[in-house]
């Protein structure tokens, strides 16, 4: 098992005796520059991370990290709720060597204030993987700490939230912080191959362009056992709302935000912008039940990009319908394709990726990590921002039935999902959006 363990974790990663080099020199440059920040560690050879939301997605980004450099050391981890905490340190503590999990009770927090005392902990970069609604936040608080952070897409729920991490994200490439996304398409080998052809000019011009998350049903057995609990623990509607995020509007963005931003992140990546204009539509058709909160099951939502150019989006989780995860974009002289596992060119400048990628979820962590020690760290956090308020504001065309433009909900939208309290005791009842009738805020 130690074999397959240091197979694992170490391919495709940092030597120890590179990252010492590395940081020495990436911290003479910045000396002279007067900027960039390193490891609060400096020349040490261990990474020190702090994780932020211990959910499965947490955990997993933390297993990414450490597979992307064997320095790499978790050492403080934070959660609303301590079984989270729990589970994901007992997991944590199963697949990596008892070195590299160095948390201790001292180091372990929970509640609404947990993301507070792992910014302040002895840790050098934070994953932040909490339910989105709290994402603006807890960015902003390892930002003004000074730590590098790894941040799960998306990146907000309402305008507000994305205003406030484009700010922090500004203030981050003052002190010379790295941020790194969660939209690992960006760090994909086939991809990154693509859209380096679209810029080019491989295809001509862009006329058009679709992109998709239709999927299946997801998450019903945990809604179910989520709702069976509320009753039988007596949860709070917060705890409910929290535990049940995905299909909590305020906490998830609802999928197209959720999930769809991966697609459309993708598309805003192929243009080299984002869209001016959008003309929504969605409901709910077979998740109706209470469990499922007050998310939609479907969208379909048409972007206009500089130029007049349309874009057809469309998302979907219902069970026994026809699939499809991928973006086509097309242009005056050839139709480019992608999807996770495969992508390709067609027209006068034909191409086809020789090789698979390598795992992508990695790779954004070994990004991260070398950008901090060349003195040159990535910034991603404007641009999956913007990626988020894409479809941020198809989500609010769909729900209220009107054509919005980016400009206006990106400086004019006051919407803001904050409940009215954080207390584990009850809110508003959750409300499903109607077309025509739900405001435009």
């Amino acid at each position: 098992m130690a074999d397959i363990k240091k197979s694992i974790y170490e391919t495709n990663s940092l030597t120890r005796r590179d990252f010492i080099k590395t940081a020495s020199v990436a911290a003479a440059v910045a000396a002279v520059s007067g900027t960039g920040v390193l490891f609060a560690s400096g020349s040490s050879e261990k990474i020190r991370v702090g994780i932020i939301g211990c959910g499965g997605r947490g955990t997993g980004a933390a297993l990414d990290c450490a597979a992307a450099s064997p320095d790499v050391v978790i050492t403080a981890m934070g959660d609303l709720f301590p079984d989270m905490l729990e589970n994901s340190l007992k997991r944590l503590r199963e697949r990596l060597p008892a070195e590299r999990v160095l948390v201790t009770p001292e180091t372990s927090f929970t509640g609404f204030d947990a993301y507070e005392k792992v910014v302040k902990a002895d840790v050098d970069l934070v994953i932040l993987a909490a339910p989105p609604f709290f994402r603006p936040a807890h960015l902003k608080a390892a930002v003004e700490a000074g730590k590098h952070v790894f941040m799960e897409k998306p990146v907000a729920v309402d305008p507000v939230g994305v205003r406030s991490v484009i700010a922090s994200s500004e203030l981050a490439k003052q002190k010379g912080l790295a941020i790194v996304a969660g939209t690992q398409r960006r760090h994909q080998a086939h991809y990154i191959e693509i859209m380096k052809r679209i810029h080019s000019g491989d295809i001509g011009e862009i006329v058009a362009a679709q992109c998709y998350w239709n999927m299946g049903a997801l998450w019903v057995e945990r809604a179910a056992q989520n709702w069976a609990d509320r009753i039988i623990k007596k949860w709070s509607d917060m705890e409910w709302q929290v535990r049940n995020w995905l299909f909590t509007v305020w906490c998830s963005g609802d999928h197209i935000v959720e999930q769809h931003v991966h697609n459309l992140d993708v598309i805003n990546w192929a243009f080299g912008t984002h869209p001016v204009k959008c003309m929504g539509m969605g409901g709910r058709a077979a998740r109706t039940d209470p469990m499922f909160g007050n998310v939609y099951d479907h969208f379909a939502v048409e972007y206009e990009y500089p130029n007049g150019v349309r874009v057809l989006s469309m998302c979907r989780q219902t069970a026994g319908a026809a699939e499809n995860v991928s973006e086509r974009v097309v242009g005056t002289k050839g139709i480019a394709y992608t999807d996770s596992a495969d992508g390709y060119i067609k027209g006068p400048k034909a191409y086809r990726p020789e090789k698979e990628s390598p795992n992508p979820y990695i790779q954004e962590h070994i990004d991260l990590i070398n950008s901090i020690k060349s003195g040159k760290p990535l910034n991603e956090g404007r641009q999956v921002a913007e990626s988020t308020l894409t479809a941020i504001m198809g989500r609010m065309s769909a729900y209220t039935g009107r054509a919005l433009s980016w400009d206006w909900v990106m400086n004019a939208s006051k919407l803001d999902l904050t409940p009215p309290h954080f207390e584990f005791r009850e809110l508003p009842p959750l409300e499903v959006a109607v077309p025509g009738k739900t405001p435009l805020i």
